[in-house]
Order: C-alpha cells, then sequence, then structure tokens
C-alpha cells in the first residue's frame, strides 16, 4: 500500500452480516447466574476483529474488541492466551462455551450459546475469508500511527 492512502476507515455493513445479539450468563459465582445481552457486530474493513458489546440494562454498556479467529476456535477447543479465552463447556447441555475476560479492573466468565454464534461466524467469513481478512489494512497507516500518532506523517 502507498504510504498516502489514508488509514481504514470503520463503515457498517449490516446488508452483509447483521449485528447478532446473544443472550449470555455472566457468571458472578459458582451457583450464581446473571443474564446479559451481548451484541456481536463484524465490519469488513477489518474482518479479524468482532466488536462484542455487553449491554447493560443499568449504567454503560461494556466493549470488548475480540479475535473473529479465537471466538471460532473457542467454540470447540481452548482458544486464546491472557486477557480472552474461550473454550467449550462439558458435552451434555445446550451447545455452549465459556468466555473469559479479563484485565487489571475486571475479570468476568461468561456462558456463550455456540449455535447461533457458529453460524454467525460462518457468515462472516462467506463475506471475508480467514486468508483475506489482513489484505485490505494499510500498514502502513497503522504503523505511522502506531509508531508516532498523527504528527509522524508529517515528518
Amino acid at each position: 500500500m502507498h504510504r498516502d492512502q489514508p488509514p481504514l476507515r470503520a463503515r457498517s455493513a449490516p446488508e452483509l452480516v447483521p449485528s447478532l445479539f446473544l443472550d449470555l450468563d455472566q457468571m458472578l459465582d459458582e451457583f450464581t447466574r446473571l443474564p446479559i445481552r451481548a451484541r456481536f457486530r463484524f465490519d469488513p474493513d477489518m474482518p479479524a476483529v468482532i466488536t462484542v458489546e455487553f449491554l447493560a440494562e443499568r449504567g454503560p454498556s461494556l466493549v470488548w474488541l475480540l479475535g473473529r479467529e479465537l471466538l471460532r476456535r473457542g467454540v470447540t477447543a481452548m482458544s486464546g492466551t491472557g486477557d480472552v479465552r474461550m473454550w467449550p463447556t462439558l458435552p451434555g447441555g445446550r451447545p455452549a462455551s465459556w468466555l473469559l475476560l479479563e484485565s487489571e479492573e475486571v475479570e468476568a466468565l461468561f456462558e456463550v450459546p455456540t449455535a447461533e454464534l457458529a453460524e454467525w461466524l460462518d457468515a462472516t467469513y462467506r463475506v471475508v475469508s480467514a486468508e483475506a481478512e489482513m489484505d485490505g489494512l494499510n500498514w502502513d497507516g497503522f504503523l505511522m500511527e502506531l509508531l508516532g500518532g498523527p504528527a509522524a506523517a508529517s515528518e
């Protein structure tokens, strides 16, 4: 890509893959579940990233950016390291996976129904394949912003 090319601009593509709303259970402790709704969004301009918005009944929502491949793998096997991990629940119940999100401020474990999530993820891969998800990235613009922000471009 050429250095004068503008960085990627996020755009909504509801006609390609609409947002997925799922009812999750947040595990507060071993026996206590808190139902929570989550919105999964896919942007074909940034296909490697899925935006997950945890919709609170009261107060602000919480947004996490998760790797699309991490979610896809987490439906059937242990996936992720560090702050985000996902793995299937024990067999016998409804098809679900555990999603663990950790940061310095918060640790949250969610039970995610996987049938709808897997189907929705498949739709995202039909729009942008795993092999093509890095093709549209403006690496020069990304590195400029990462290393020095907008001022670096004017030097």
